[in-house]
């Protein structure tokens, strides 16, 4: 090959690569219609593929895909901490603080932006509002007249009053679905489903049977409250935490629809307790999970051995299976997600009831 066609092939390359961007962002929104999504309520949150962001409608019971058209790749994410961001929302929304509710942070893993789901005003006529803050604290209401989404109606949700806010209690994307946790109306309410992307309609999703140890009994009503992907022997796995507080694993593979499965309780946390939000991150070559509670701080939770663990299916006092280290340093921690490979970004209630933005480097 001379000089010449080697500079032909290198310039056709990055030009290539160059349109590769658009490609994805056109891919992703293939299955999107252009309109306002109907939300009745916004509550947990994640991110797909190219800024496009999921977002449970625990009364609508439906999950949304919308295009927030934020694909913008700049610099490495900043360190974000923008003090009192609930007051700033509400003086946004024109309101007090005490009228708003913040239920799920996200970050976009494009551009580093955090998105906040928000309830204005209280109870089941609350308005839905999605918030975007910049790494400088700008923070703005998401315009949702006229933007490219999808709506997946879940068919079997939860229609006790009581427990509609428990039909979605959280999701992630994960290789080309989307995974959401809640409650059924089935028998075996506890359920996880896992929609196609793009939409093209949720199933009645997999009923869901777990040992809780503290409780010394099955339980196949109480929803998962926060999971996270993990791979075990290079298969895939959701960790999934519940209150009082069991840690399962569940095998992506057994999450057929219309099936029955039984998670293996690889640890019990402590009870009296509700598991907030949790990741999963690397640290010198090994994997732990970090997990905010109500009442028992946040936990960093080994998982050594979780692939030989066979499960708690004893009852049990106290603390069991996978080892954990609490970090008395992060107090008052509502919601975290990871910022970058290094760091996590955390939503604290402060002392005076302010809501902080706070960037830690993971443990």
């Amino acid at each position: 090959m001379t000089a010449k066609m080697r500079f032909t092939s290198l310039v056709a390359s990055l030009f290539l690569l160059a349109l590769l961007p658009a490609a994805l962002a056109a891919d992703s929104t293939a299955g999107l219609s252009s309109g306002k999504p109907d939300l009745k309520s916004a509550g947990p949150m994640a991110f797909g593929p190219e800024g496009i962001l999921l977002v449970g409608d625990p009364q609508g019971a439906a999950v949304f895909a919308i295009d927030t058209g934020d694909r913008a790749r700049g610099a490495p994410m900043a360190e974000v901490r923008v003090r009192a961001v609930n007051e700033k929302i509400a003086a946004l929304l024109g309101t007090s603080a005490q009228e708003i509710l913040i239920n799920d942070m996200a970050v976009n893993p494009v551009s580093g932006k955090v998105y906040l789901s928000v309830s204005r005003g209280r109870g089941p006529t609350a308005a839905p509002v999605l918030v975007r803050v910049d790494s400088g604290g700008r923070v703005e209401a998401l315009a949702l007249e006229n933007v490219k989404f999808a709506k997946a109606p879940l068919p079997n949700a939860a229609t006790a009053e009581r427990q509609r806010l428990e039909a979605i209690t959280d999701l992630a994307y994960i290789d080309g679905r989307v995974f959401v946790a809640g409650l059924s109306n089935e028998e075996f309410s506890s359920n996880l489903r896992a929609i196609p992307f793009p939409f093209k309609g949720a199933d009645a999703g997999t009923s869901v049977e777990i040992y809780h140890g503290s409780h010394g009994q099955l339980e196949t009503r109480s929803p998962v409250r926060t999971f996270a992907p993990f791979t075990i022997n290079e298969e895939p796995y959701l960790l999934a935490a519940y209150t009082c507080t069991p840690l399962v694993k569940i095998p992506v593979a057994e999450l057929r629809p219309g099936a029955h499965v039984k998670g293996t309780t690889v640890a019990e946390l402590g009870n009296r307790n509700r598991p907030l939000d949790m990741v999963v991150f690397k640290k010198d070559g090994k994997d732990y999970i970090l997990m905010a509670n109500s009442s028992r701080g946040v936990m960093k939770i080994t998982t050594d051995n979780i692939d030989k663990i066979r499960g708690i299916a004893q009852p049990i006092s106290g603390t069991a299976g996978l080892t954990y280290q609490t970090l008395e340093n992060l107090k008052g921690v509502q919601q975290l997600d990871r910022l970058d490979s290094e760091h996590a970004l955390l939503l604290v209630q402060t002392d005076s009831g302010a809501l902080d933005l706070e960037t830690i480097a993971l443990p």
